[in-house]
């Protein structure tokens, strides 16, 4: 079986090169099978190059995102919380992949709205200048949060959130616990054993997660076509080619970008012990 989903997948990605050296006449529109190189010529014009810069950096940030905000959460789970108050905060980790993506996404998007909730609290909370702040600021700004790049991050972010806390919760749980006694023992203070103990052992944990959160987000078309401004991603380009455009073929090569990415990502990941933390 196993055997058989691979010949499956590797066929689709062969199939999908080959695609890419395809060309579309531009008269009938029809998918012209003579072997060339004008789809990777394409991918380096300006404005492509600047969606893939856009996604990667996107990708990139809320990585980052992800585990500053994962890190303290999985900590706690894994060495302090016991019980039924472990068992909760499992729950409310996994209780949002539990409902829709689409309907977790609309929700957001009526959250930050112009007159949605997030805007309101701020007007409660005397704030709405830090929030006409960020909306002013170029490059993450927009007329509200669900038109802005800001918006897309922080949709992103709260999506793949729980892909970050499970692999660092794991990682921190394999951590024995004679080890950071040996630490203390030895005169090390809590800040020397959570940085010269507990955070190497846990960035296996960490690099797993980042490979979810880092694919996940460069595939993405959904969310950037649902929140944010009109600038596009890799995914919308590739959606857009291969249905409204029918460019199979620059589909196809824009297609080996996030590929090349995702492999170079997980060959780094790899090396720091990600596929143990999995």
């Amino acid at each position: 079986m196993l055997l058989w989903f691979g010949v499956i997948y590797l066929g689709s990605l062969f199939a999908l090169l080959a695609n890419a050296f395809f060309r579309l006449d531009d008269f009938t529109g029809q998918v012209v099978r003579e072997v060339g190189f004008s789809n990777f010529v394409a991918l380096l014009e300006p404005a492509n190059l600047d969606s893939a810069r856009r996604t990667i950096v996107m990708a990139i940030a809320v990585t980052l995102a992800c585990t500053v905000l994962a890190f303290p959460l999985a900590y706690y789970m894994a060495r302090h919380a016991r019980g039924a108050q472990k068992a909760a905060l499992y729950i409310a980790v996994m209780l949002p992949l539990w409902s829709s993506y689409l309907v977790r996404l609309y929700a957001w998007k009526l959250l930050l709205a112009k007159e949605g909730a997030i805007s309101w609290l701020a007007q409660q909370l005397h704030a709405q200048w830090l929030l006409d702040l960020l909306l002013s600021t170029p490059a993450i700004g927009g007329p509200s949060l669900s038109f802005s790049t800001l918006g897309t991050f922080i949709v992103f972010v709260y999506m793949w959130l729980p892909f970050m806390v499970l692999p660092i919760m794991a990682a921190i749980e394999r951590i024995p616990s004679s080890t950071l006694e040996a630490s203390a023992d030895l005169g090390a203070r809590p800040a020397q054993t959570f940085r010269s103990v507990i955070l190497p052992l846990a960035l296996p944990g960490v690099a797993a997660g980042s490979i979810f959160t880092f694919s996940l987000t460069l595939g993405d078309f959904i969310i950037p076509q649902v929140i944010g401004d009109s600038t596009l991603y890799i995914g919308q380009i590739v959606y857009r080619q291969q249905g409204v455009a029918g460019n199979i073929p620059f589909a196809a090569a824009f297609s080996l970008v996030p590929i090349v990415v995702i492999g170079v990502y997980l060959w780094l990941a790899k090396r720091k012990g990600a596929f143990d933390a999995l």
